[in-house]
């Protein structure tokens, strides 16, 4: 078998730089003349992409499409929105071009970021942490009655996908009554699943409403004023999927005048949100700086990630995290 040629445009430090290179063997790794800032960012055109059969990290539309030899392209993040699309789906179809991403890789971090808001959303630790009363005390009667256990609440989660299924199990202890929206229901998710034409009672019924939904056509303010109003009123709405994906002046409504009891947000329309936007002034919207995905040694799982499909690629077996 021939050696392969991979275009590697990820930045990555020096010694998780030894570790693909070691790791990927006798196969030769063309880097970018100019490295992309992280791996959200798209690179630049770059003269070696050509000579590729496989591309690691955010390779360019418009290099992909005048490629000759790509057999195999792995993304370094989990959304995959600028590929999303009908037209690069059927080009992808067309060329036999196989899509993986790396939703793996932040699926964990992204569920324990989910739990945390849920936890301290029960605990109400962002006014626990403020309070300063003494035991006895009015305020501190009040807000030992207002915590609310998750045990036997219910929870809708939109989108279901690596996050959603490692959320599902550490749930599981608290007998939460879950329920999933997805585009086409698999039959293996373990949970209710309702599409999206018929997830009205869910959204309706739902103590916490998770938001894990891509970037898409189809997803762009999904979440809008009628989908908040139809939402049980004191509910609680997380969104760590995409910013795009609601409609932030209705969010705003729906939490001023109470119908929702409280936001945790981790991604947002513009990141971050400018000083003076009006969610940052409701003490009931906490926002995160797009962090979820974060973890120690990020980059290397990314790159033992890759590697891990990698050899599978050259075994012929089923690639993991496979998107198109």
């Amino acid at each position: 078998m021939a050696d392969y040629q991979i275009f590697s445009d990820p930045k990555l430090e020096a010694d998780v730089l030894d570790v693909l290179k070691k790791g990927v063997g006798s196969h030769q790794l063309i880097f970018p003349e100019k490295v992309a800032s992280s791996v959200l960012s798209a690179g630049e055109p770059d003269p070696g992409f050509p000579k590729a059969d496989i591309a690691f990290g955010q390779p360019l539309l418009e290099s992909i499409k005048v490629s000759k030899k790509l057999k195999w392209i792995h993304l370094s993040t989990a959304g995959f929105t600028r590929y999303d699309t009908d037209e690069f789906r059927q080009y992808a179809k067309d060329n036999n071009l196989i899509v993986t991403n790396s939703s793996s890789v932040y699926a964990e971090a992204c569920a324990e970021h989910v739990f945390s808001f849920m936890l301290a959303q029960s605990r109400r630790l962002p006014y626990s942490l403020s309070l300063r009363v003494p035991n006895g005390h009015p305020e501190w009667n009040a807000l030992r009655s207002s915590y609310k256990p998750l045990r036997g609440q219910k929870v809708f989660i939109l989108g279901y996908g690596g996050i959603a299924k490692v959320l599902v199990k550490m749930l599981a202890p608290f007998d939460m009554e879950i329920v999933a929206m997805r585009r086409s229901p698999r039959g293996d998710e373990g949970v209710e699943v309702v599409t999206p034409e018929n997830m009205a009672g869910a959204l309706a019924t739902a103590d916490h409403v998770i938001n894990i939904l891509p970037d898409n056509p189809e997803s762009s303010g999904f979440f809008n004023a009628e989908r908040f109003a139809a939402m049980k009123p004191g509910s609680v709405f997380y969104n760590i999927g995409r910013g795009t994906t609601v409609d932030q002046g209705d969010l705003f409504k729906a939490l001023k005048f109470g119908h929702l009891e409280a936001a945790w947000l981790d991604v947002t329309t513009p990141e971050p949100l400018p000083d003076g936007h009006p969610l940052w002034n409701l003490e009931n919207c906490h926002i995160t700086p797009h962090t979820a995905g974060g973890h120690a040694n990020e980059s290397l799982t990314l790159v033992k990630h890759f590697l891990n499909n990698f050899n599978r690629y050259l075994k012929g077996e089923e690639l993991v995290d496979r998107v198109m």
